[in-house]
């Protein structure tokens, strides 16, 4: 009750519109109200791969700034191609070496982080910022910004698990909602993700209805709610096939078909079915969100190759970025270590369509 009281006041403060700074370039923010496992990570690697096929911003100096959390750095530091995950966060460090060309940075203060963005020199006066060149940047996403009330987005979009809709979940500590499920209809899109790819009309009004809409058009993407039309989108999520975490990964391993899995995700479950459509799963260690793998990490993963000598490691992809930092790993399970890749995509060209009209029009 408590925690409904203060959200409710800092709400009602914010929707004055006092104390709000907007960047001085367009800003699209990506964000949850829930506590992760929504995919913002791939999200925001879907929205970069619009942007860069855009007319409007395929040549321009895009930027993507996060909080980098769990980082041991501090203030805003630029993300290196090599840079590790322990330094700058899992999430920006995988981004990165996607985006090879992309500036990721770093900044619990958003504000400071994109006036540094936009003007580049400012970094160099900066004694702890390591990599201080890069171009000024033309559009910045802010990755898990929309709670970040501060500073005034240009595009906000919010994210909904398909399977824990907030309307049906609870705030903190009872359920997974970190902010007032009111606040889903301040966004200009909302997107549910990890939807089923096939996926009828009919879902998708019925969905719209249970997120609190009194009607809802696929054909275009309108849902209205008490008078006032928002964007409402789905999306899925689809996996590649293994890759190795380390060069010297041997795809031998995979022939077995066995697999010891582990996880530091929020919700692992559509990796677990997924891998369980191909694979024996013979074997799964599930760690928190972000976890930073120890050496005793690395002794249960030895203890459970024991008992399955034949089997291949495998993980998800922001697992990789952290374990690439971890000394303690041998090359023997660098050889069977391995990682699967995961992406985004509309579930129609009808809301890919509508949703470059949003990003042409910043």
């Amino acid at each position: 009750m408590i925690y409904r009281i203060i959200l409710s006041l800092r709400n009602a403060r914010y929707k004055k519109g006092r104390h709000t700074t907007a960047a001085g370039v367009p800003t699209i923010c990506v964000g949850n109200i829930t506590v992760g496992g929504t995919g913002k990570t791939p999200h925001a690697e879907m929205i970069l791969r619009e942007l860069l096929a855009s007319e409007r911003w395929g040549m321009s100096s895009l930027a993507l700034l996060s909080r980098g959390y769990k980082r041991r750095s501090k203030g805003f530091q630029q993300v290196p191609f090599d840079g590790s995950a322990a330094l700058y966060g899992d999430e920006p460090v995988q981004v990165k070496r996607k985006f090879p060309t992309l500036t990721v940075a770093v900044d619990k203060d958003r504000i400071q982080g994109c006036d540094i963005l936009v003007h580049p020199e400012k970094a160099a006066g900066l004694k702890k910022c390591a990599h201080p060149q890069f171009p000024p940047a033309d559009l910045v996403i802010l990755d898990d910004a929309f709670q970040y009330r501060r500073l005034k987005a240009s595009l906000s979009i919010v994210l909904v698990d398909w399977n824990r809709p907030v309307t049906e979940d609870s705030l903190l500590p009872w359920g997974r909602l970190r902010d007032l499920p009111s606040r889903l209809y301040d966004a200009d899109i909302v997107v549910v993700s990890k939807c089923p790819y096939v996926l009828d009309e009919l879902e998708k009004q019925e969905m719209a209805r249970t997120l609190g809409y009194d009607s809802f058009d696929p054909g275009t993407g309108t849902a209205v709610r008490k008078g006032r039309p928002q964007t409402l989108l789905f999306t899925g999520i689809s996996y590649d096939r293994l890759q190795g975490v380390f060069d010297s990964a041997d795809p031998r391993y995979i022939y077995s078909k066995k697999l010891i899995l582990f996880t530091g995700i929020a919700d692992d479950t559509p990796l677990l079915r997924h891998l369980s459509d191909s694979y024996k799963i013979v074997h799964h260690l599930h760690f928190p969100d972000h976890h930073r793998y120890t050496r005793a990490d690395v002794r249960a993963l030895k203890s459970a190759l024991r008992h399955n000598p034949t089997a291949a490691l495998a993980t998800t992809e922001k697992d990789a970025q952290r374990l690439r930092d971890l000394k303690s790993l041998p090359d023997s399970l660098k050889a069977r270590l391995f990682f699967v890749p995961i992406t985004t995509d509309f579930l129609s060209d009808a809301e890919r369509e509508t949703f470059r009209q949003f990003i042409n029009n910043l």
